[in-house]
């Protein structure tokens, strides 16, 4: 299978790519139906069992896991080689336990509006990229799990899908990137967009 990498998506190393659980899937539409599928299973799963939101490393892979267990081998499992975007994957674990103690301590001592700390957490989970794919639409999930647990309503992401092309994921990226550089206002628009 040849998979189109829409514009900041992350690329597949080989051996990643070997991992696809449905073999029968052959163009890119049909592996983003399987996904979404997938990703359908795992809000029926957090429905089902009600599972309370965690800023754990455990629950981040569980959600992970998931959202993709029917699609990647490796769904659940933190990356084991540097991507286009993220820290270098040594570093993951630690990144990810610092960024839940900093959210903790942003919400102990109210260092911010609910909707930034939940956009300037979800920028970090993405910037952290802690799986070989699927961590954008990971990390919105969080957050709108982070966002429930402290009773506020989820973000609206732009209102349509993100992982196609459109001019909405274009902004989407954009507002990132801008985090990237410690500016946060796109992002803040963006989510409530």
């Amino acid at each position: 299978m040849k998979i189109n990498y829409p514009i900041g998506a992350t690329p597949l190393d080989p051996d990643e790519i070997i991992g696809l659980i449905p073999q029968h899937l052959m163009i890119q539409d049909e592996l983003n139906e399987w996904e979404e599928a997938n990703i359908l299973k795992a809000h029926l799963w957090l429905a089902q069992k009600n599972h309370p939101f965690s800023l754990h490393t455990n629950f981040c892979k569980q959600l992970h896991l998931q959202m993709f267990n029917e699609t990647w081998q490796w769904a659940g499992k933190f990356r084991r080689s540097d991507k286009n975007i993220g820290i270098d994957w040594h570093h993951i674990q630690v990144s990810l336990h610092n960024l839940f103690q900093d959210i903790e301590t942003q919400l102990q001592h109210q260092s911010f509006e609910p909707d930034e700390i939940a956009a300037r957490f979800h920028h970090r989970l993405v910037l952290i990229h802690a799986f070989p794919n699927g961590n954008g639409r990971h990390a919105r999930l969080m957050t709108d799990l982070f966002l429930k647990s402290q009773k506020a309503k989820p973000f609206s992401w732009g209102a349509i899908s993100l992982t196609k092309m459109s001019k909405v994921r274009e902004t989407y990226i954009q507002a990132l990137r801008a985090a990237d550089k410690h500016d946060h206002q796109p992002l803040l628009r963006f989510v409530r967009s």
